[in-house]
């Protein structure tokens, strides 16, 4: 090896330990950063970045307006693990709603009853500010259907059960699904004992 070269690979591992180094403190700094406020953006990366030394990919979930500020932690990671997974078969998974506030349910469940008519009609679509897993931050929405197709038949592995037959995109962590699938489904909320509150 000639001194040129040899300069030449000692300046290209200095470079790559520099770079590894900075990505650490980048992701060191990352972790540190809180988890976004429920705002009106478009979309907004589920993922934040881990130590390098994990080496776990995280998830490309997105979340549309802060959909997952105030989730469950526990149901934040299986959601990011089955995005993971998802992403490797081609399927994006969005969150469009999950932790809500009492009053944002409230309004929720006040325009359904200005759509369906009734308390109990829109009952079966939207649960009370104190039933509701979404205010406890224990449920999420998501989107596009083929994200819905891909839980429904794969959910279980991460935790992830679809709760509510006539809600295809009604997502919540199940923990014991892991061995076992998840439980059948309730017909609607109004079928759901934690809803009889």
């Amino acid at each position: 090896m000639t001194r040129s070269s040899a300069a030449r690979a000692r300046h290209r591992r200095r470079r790559a330990g520099l770079v590894l180094a900075l990505a650490a403190c980048v992701v060191a700094i990352a972790d540190q950063w809180p988890a976004p406020a429920p705002s009106t953006a478009s979309s907004v990366p589920l993922a934040t970045p881990e130590p390098v030394a994990r080496r776990e990919r995280r998830a490309p979930v997105a979340a549309v307006g802060g959909a997952v500020a105030g989730l469950d932690p526990a149901l934040r990671t299986a959601l990011r693990r089955a995005a993971g997974a998802a992403a490797r078969d081609g399927v994006a998974i969005s969150v469009n709603s999950g932790r809500r506030t009492p009053e944002h349910q409230a309004q929720l469940l006040r325009d359904a009853v200005a759509r369906y008519g009734s308390l109990a009609e829109a009952s079966r679509w939207v649960a009370t500010p104190e039933t509701s897993p979404h205010v406890s931050g224990d449920a999420v929405d998501v989107a596009p259907d083929a994200a819905r197709a891909w839980l429904s038949a794969h959910g279980a592995t991460y935790g992830l059960c679809r709760i509510y037959a006539n809600e295809p995109w009604h997502f919540e962590l199940r923990p014991q699904a892991v061995g076992t699938g998840c439980p059948p489904t309730y017909a609607d909320p109004t079928h759901d004992p934690r809803m009889q509150q």
